[in-house]
């Protein structure tokens, strides 16, 4: 990104992609790594810590949890899987989306201020070797090799000839595309997001205390524009995580479906 001159002598630089890759705290390890595992620590004594001791009439924090819980079990997993089949995946769905979107918010708390799933490799990692195998695995074990590859493949109602075009077309789609567009969505919704967040709070900082007189009350502009994207990025950084968990669970219940 070029450099835009907003005062005298002194230049504002953007955040570019480089300010995303962050220097090893200690040793190769890095603060998204810590991030991550602190994650999977604030997820557990979470549940742990509100579910040990249910209630008929819960309190504030068995509701919450129970309310997550319900989000996914139900929202999620429960319709798009189906209701025969959901209850296995009940796990799986709900902890992919409070692993997304504990790593999601963690763009916007204090201190922390970095969202994990910024880092393309983490969402690629969870689509490519949690998703992606669970959905292919239930289809080859419910439908059978033969089975599961004409029902992704060869969608029913098609011309013959079709096939020839459309196969292909389903294979990529199926096989390569759904990890790699899944993994992308998060992704690309974090980088920018945190990138405008960045932009609108580092020019801020530039106006007041390197830029001309005239220019420093727009100072207060920038960081109210900053204030207003954090509340429209934890929105976002919600969504993300529901989609995530939502497609993961389509994925799933198209694989284990009997028609396409």
């Amino acid at each position: 990104m070029g450099r835009l001159v907003l005062a005298e002598s002194a230049d504002f630089v953007p955040p570019t992609v480089a300010d995303f890759f962050l220097p090893p705290i200690f040793g190769g390890v890095t603060k998204p790594m810590v991030l991550v595992v602190f994650s999977v620590i604030i997820i557990s004594v979470f549940f742990l810590v509100t579910s040990r001791n249910l209630k008929i009439v819960p309190g504030k924090l068995q509701f919450a949890v129970e309310s997550v819980y319900d989000f996914g079990r139900n929202t999620i997993a429960r319709e798009q899987i189906g209701s025969k089949d959901f209850k296995p995946f009940i796990p799986l769905i709900v902890s992919l989306f409070t692993f997304v979107l504990v790593n999601n918010l963690f763009g916007i708390i204090p201190v922390v201020q970095f969202p994990t799933m910024s880092h393309f490799g983490f969402p690629l990692a969870i689509a490519v070797f949690v998703v992606y195998p669970v959905y292919h695995f239930v289809g080859f074990k419910r439908h059978g090799f033969k089975g599961y590859m004409k029902n992704q493949l060869f969608p029913p109602g098609a011309p013959g000839p079709v096939y020839i075009l459309l196969a292909p077309i389903e294979f990529l789609q199926k096989f390569l595309l759904n990890p790699l567009t899944l993994a992308l969505r998060v992704f690309a919704a974090m980088f920018a997001g945190h990138l405008i967040l960045l932009v609108f709070t580092l020019a801020g900082e530039f106006l007041l205390l390197h830029g001309p007189t005239l220019a420093k009350p727009v100072s207060v502009i920038s960081w109210a524009f900053a204030i207003a994207m954090t509340f429209l990025e934890a929105f976002i950084q919600i969504l993300q995580a529901y989609i995530f968990a939502l497609l993961s669970a389509t994925y799933i219940g198209m694989a284990l479906a009997e028609d396409h």
